[in-house]
């Protein structure tokens, strides 16, 4: 992991890409947040938390081996040991290089804390707020405009469907950023009925921007792509895990002014969107349903026991913004998510070894061979002589 610190900012393919992609940039910088991109999975706090308190440059620096540079107070001795071994696995220079160069292939920005396009309360998120936007699209046309991010489940009724067109619609008509998924269901509703509109709309992918997934929406995209933009903490060629879906969904939540929720079911992951949206303390708003439609149980949940705001109009949820666009500080807490990425990482079909579910998971090779224990004793996995795999 040192070789990795000292080369990666000398290295001139690095140095090259990094300047076509960012000519306006720090280049330091550029890299430093490119390689952070690389190397952990969304929301690592440990990572944040170096970034917030010494910087990009000098916190990849101390992540790849320079102890002596690792700020006081920052992160503990083990939290860093820990982290450097979930990082391990990744530390390439070709890494950074392969992501840097695959945006430039699809013409896509990348995009860092501080620019005028950066979504603002994205930074709510603290040290779980990511490290750079690799985009697609019109990414000028966002700046300075309002944003409500809409959501629900994918299968959606026609009803569901039906409810967030209207609202969506509406508010992008009205000049609002319609910030959702790109999901199936209620995300795609939102999505086409804001460029039915001719307003503008946003996409927060959970895998790489060079990749339509799911595979059906790609002509949704690139509408997107021409009227609003797609965006993504990994970069491409980053395959759409649970883990990285569940970690996309804070920053929808942070990137709206108020989040609402059309159509859910009880356990629909859309509440995890609403659970984000009310730990920032964002307005949160609930589309009701008929008592009797399992499709709507998510969003009577959200209303009894979220203190959502019933919504039934546009009007209603730029009522629910009110105001002050800018919301409140992010109440803390993280959850251990690592058991799913490990999942995320295992074939039910091909065994795979320690070092490749380490770097797909983005946890330590030790943590990983750990989380198989349990998973053993579980009878969810098996192994041969070549690796471990899901079982059934």
């Amino acid at each position: 992991m040192t070789a990795m610190g000292l080369r990666v900012f000398d290295d001139p393919e690095v140095r090259a890409a990094a300047a076509r992609l960012r000519p306006d940039a720090n280049l330091d910088e550029v890299i430093a947040r490119a390689a952070w991109s690389v190397l952990i999975e969304p929301g690592d706090g440990v990572a944040g938390t170096l970034i917030t308190t010494m910087g990009a440059r000098p916190a990849l620096e101390a992540a790849m081996g320079e102890a002596s540079l690792l700020a006081p107070g920052s992160v503990t001795a083990r939290e860093l040991s820990e982290a450097r071994a979930r990082w391990r696995p990744r530390a390439r220079v070709s890494a950074v290089l392969d992501a840097l160069t695959s945006c430039l292939e699809v013409e896509g920005r990348m995009l860092l804390p501080g620019d005028q396009a950066w979504f603002a309360g994205l930074d709510d998120l603290g040290v779980h707020a990511p490290v750079l936007l690799w985009a697609r699209g019109d990414v000028p046309a966002l700046i300075g405009r309002p944003t409500v991010s809409i959501v629900g489940a994918r299968a959606a009724s026609a009803y569901g469907e039906s409810a967030a067109a209207d609202l969506a619609g509406d508010l992008a008509a009205g000049g609002t950023v319609v910030v959702s998924g790109g999901a199936y269901g209620i995300d795609g509703a939102a999505h086409r009925a804001a460029l039915g509109a001719g307003g503008a709309t946003v996409a927060f992918l959970a895998g790489g921007i060079d990749r339509a997934y799911p595979m059906g929406h790609q002509q949704l995209f690139d509408r997107i792509r021409r009227h609003g933009a797609v965006l993504s903490e990994v970069p491409c060629g980053g395959a759409p895990t649970k883990w990285r879906f569940l970690a996309r969904n804070r920053m929808i939540a942070a990137a709206g002014a108020a989040t609402v929720v059309v159509e859910a079911g009880w356990r629909s992951g859309s509440l995890n969107t609403a659970g984000h949206a009310a730990a920032l303390g964002r307005p949160l708003g609930a589309v009701p349903g008929p008592i009797t439609s399992a499709a709507s149980a998510g969003c009577h949940r959200l209303l009894r026991e979220y203190d959502a705001v019933c919504v039934t109009s546009a009007q209603e949820v730029r009522e629910l913004c009110g105001e002050e666009l800018t919301p409140t500080a992010p109440a803390a807490g993280a959850v251990d998510h690592e058991r799913t990425r490990l999942l995320d990482a295992l074939s039910g079909r091909t065994p795979r070894p320690v070092e490749d579910l380490a770097r797909r998971s983005g946890l330590s090779p030790e943590r990983v061979r750990s989380l198989l224990g349990l998973l053993t004793l579980d009878d969810a996995v098996v192994s041969d002589a070549t690796g471990w795999r899901r079982r059934g």
